[in-house]
């Protein structure tokens, strides 16, 4: 029911995206690096679909950084910077960034906190995770929990029926009530002792391994991803990304992207590598 003329309406206003068709042809042309997450927005219904990799690689082909920044684990991440055709990765929401040195055939990292730090965390966050799954019923323990380092995922719709929104703000709270930070993807909450997320990871990278400090990251990155963990990196580059189902997420964004595709998840990621690969071809910057 719409409210009465003159009025203000009790419905809170929606933010504006923008169709990623609005992206001008110069700012596509001065992107460097393509920061991307990787669950349904890379990924389709929890899977790779051929395109959305192949899209990975047209990137790197036509001279791009590709760096999936993402909330799942260091096991995963090892595989993909080896395997996959990436610069490197960001894990675990900004625990620590990947990046495989093919030359020398050695897996290069760097963590935000140091071991001792993360061997107390794991302690605190073990305790948190009998609290949580006695607390929240239908909450689940996420399947890649075994190969994390630095966080504690709960499923809350990956291999469990979905949760309510109630359901997954209580969890999000008994993280916070006991100290940690917390951020809702499209299927986990994650939880950390720490003061990093995936933007000041993410930055750390680009600054120390590739040369690209703060005022060259608003004019040559560009990100897309699909949820609430993203909101720091849709608040920081300007050119930031939603694949359309970033739309269900959008109450709870107060820094939501800039663009937004009409395709979804992983259709919608081979959608803005489409638009973004109308530019020429350029080889990496050494």
């Amino acid at each position: 029911m719409s409210s009465a003329p003159g009025r203000p309406s009790d419905e809170p206003t929606r933010p504006v995206l923008r169709p990623l068709v609005e992206l001008a042809a110069d700012a596509v042309e001065a992107i460097r690096y393509v920061l991307l997450d990787i669950d349904d927005t890379l990924t389709t219904d929890g899977h790779l679909e051929a395109a959305a990799y192949g899209a990975l690689e047209r990137l790197q082909r036509a001279g791009l950084y590709v760096i999936p920044v993402t909330g799942r684990p260091a096991g995963w991440c090892d595989h993909i910077a080896r395997m996959w055709p990436v610069a490197a990765v960001v894990g675990e929401n900004g625990a620590f960034w990947f990046r495989y040195d093919r030359t020398r055939r050695r897996l290069r990292q760097q963590f935000w906190t140091p071991p001792e730090e993360r061997r107390a965390a794991r302690a605190r966050l073990a305790e948190l995770e009998r609290t949580i799954l006695a607390a929240v019923p239908g909450s689940a323990l996420a399947s890649d929990q075994p190969y994390r380092v630095a966080d504690l995922a709960i499923d809350v719709r990956e291999d469990v029926a979905p949760l309510s929104d109630s359901a997954i703000d209580r969890i999000v709270a008994m993280f916070q009530a006991a100290g940690a930070q917390a951020k809702i993807s499209s299927i986990h909450v994650n939880g950390w002792f720490g003061s990093y997320d995936k933007l000041a990871m993410a930055q750390r990278l680009l600054e120390r391994e590739f040369g690209c400090g703060a005022e060259a990251q608003r004019k040559h990155v560009a990100f897309i991803g699909d949820s609430p963990n993203d909101q720091p990196m849709f608040g920081h580059f300007p050119l930031s990304v939603g694949v359309a189902n970033v739309r269900a997420y959008l109450d709870r964004l107060t820094a939501p992207p800039v663009y937004v595709t009409n395709r979804a998840a992983g259709a919608g990621f081979v959608e803005f590598v489409d638009h973004l690969l109308r530019r020429p071809a350029r080889p990496p910057e050494a």
